[in-house]
């Protein structure tokens, strides 16, 4: 009987070790991509040990998503604000600030603006809008300034359309180079020249304008908005403005973006208390022309006391230093960020005018301010 030949058979794992060597591998794996996670390669050579691309982030590697296409409307309202916004400006050889008051009837500080435009006519224009009754005036600066006035309720649309009625008036004045939104409790800090020269030779407008990802911000939008208005340029800020001639044309002229907010940003649509005033602009503004903003307002108000409205000043709370701190503030903070106040890129005081002041204020504001 021959030697019989035994011929190594086939190895088979068995099904226990299989599954611990998965595990293992998947660990092994697994404990490699958490150790890149929290100690990241910073030199190119490790990076190029994995992929001849370097370290580039995941977006780097992903094509570029397709750009939306903007509606018929999009693109009518573009090309008009691009003509408005690259013709030359109006050349004017008696340029003018034009000072829209926003007000429910009389100015308690006539008096103050009185004193603060004395000794230079010719060089401002006003217009009044008293919402509830008309005014009675004090100064002739003021006499037979009223504009055609109609209710206004606060956080309502009607107190953008006081606004763009205001500036529709100012702009048939070729004269008026820039345009001042100002309410009945709103003073001076400067005096005039310092105005004038701040606002005129500025090269751009002061529209306060940022991003709140809170309940008061980016949570008053509205998903009907899009896509005329998309979330990510959903922005909010104080309607008290000061803009240049092209800046309160594209303003009157809008109807697009004035209606998604006419429609979708008010009290109580989608569970929300969106107030127009505080979206409207600064969200209209980042979107047609982000480079030509300021991104805050010259007026300056107190929110500290963490509640509807700001701060209203007394006769008590008004002292030099007061002023005095209000007027040297150079820095603006918004949503707890903090960034300096840039006029034609040189670090300046923020804030020409200020607001809530209450009428009692008014003598001891002309004493201390005596322009």
């Amino acid at each position: 009987m021959g030697v019989m030949q035994i011929l190594p058979g086939s190895r088979h794992r068995s099904p226990l070790r299989r599954l611990i060597w998965i595990i293992f591998s998947v660990s092994l794996v697994g404990l490699f991509l958490v150790s890149a996670y929290i100690y990241p390669f910073h030199g190119n050579a490790a990076c190029y040990v994995f992929s001849s691309r370097g370290c580039k982030p995941l977006s780097a590697w992903l094509p570029p998503p397709p750009a939306r296409e903007l509606t018929d409307e999009q693109i009518a309202s573009q090309v008009v604000f691009r003509d408005i916004l690259n013709a030359p400006p109006v050349q004017s050889k008696n340029s003018k600030i034009a000072f829209m008051f926003l007000t429910p009837s009389s100015l308690p500080f006539e008096k103050l603006w009185d004193m603060f435009f004395r000794g230079h006519d010719g060089k401002f224009s006003i217009y009044i809008h008293a919402s509830k009754e008309k005014a009675v005036h004090v100064s002739h600066y003021f006499l037979n300034q009223e504009i055609q006035s109609d209710e206004v309720l606060w956080g309502t649309i009607s107190m953008i359309d006081a606004e763009r009625r205001l500036l529709a008036h100012a702009l048939k004045d070729p004269d008026n180079q820039h345009f001042v939104l100002l309410s009945e409790s709103c003073v001076p800090l400067h005096n005039f020249d310092y105005v004038y020269n701040y606002l005129m030779h500025a090269n751009m407008s002061f529209v306060d304008c940022y991003v709140d990802l809170g309940r008061y911000g980016n949570g008053r939008y509205s998903e009907h908005m899009f896509p005329i208005v998309e979330k990510k340029d959903f922005r909010k800020g104080s309607q008290w403005f000061s803009m240049r001639r092209q800046h309160a044309l594209i303003v009157t002229a809008d109807n697009l973006y004035y209606s998604m907010f006419r429609d979708y940003c008010k009290s109580g649509f989608d569970a929300t208390h969106c107030v127009a005033d505080e979206h409207y602009l600064p969200t209209f503004f980042h979107i047609i022309d982000p480079g030509g903003m300021a991104n805050w307002s010259v007026t300056h108000v107190d929110w500290s006391e963490g509640k509807w409205h700001p701060k209203l000043y007394r006769a008590q709370d008004v002292t030099n230093e007061l002023l005095k701190n209000i007027s040297s503030i150079d820095l603006i903070v918004h949503a707890s960020a903090k960034k300096p106040c840039l006029w034609n890129g040189i670090r300046r005081p923020c804030y020409l005018f200020a607001r809530k002041f209450s009428p009692e204020t008014l003598d001891k504001l002309m004493m201390l301010l005596n322009f």
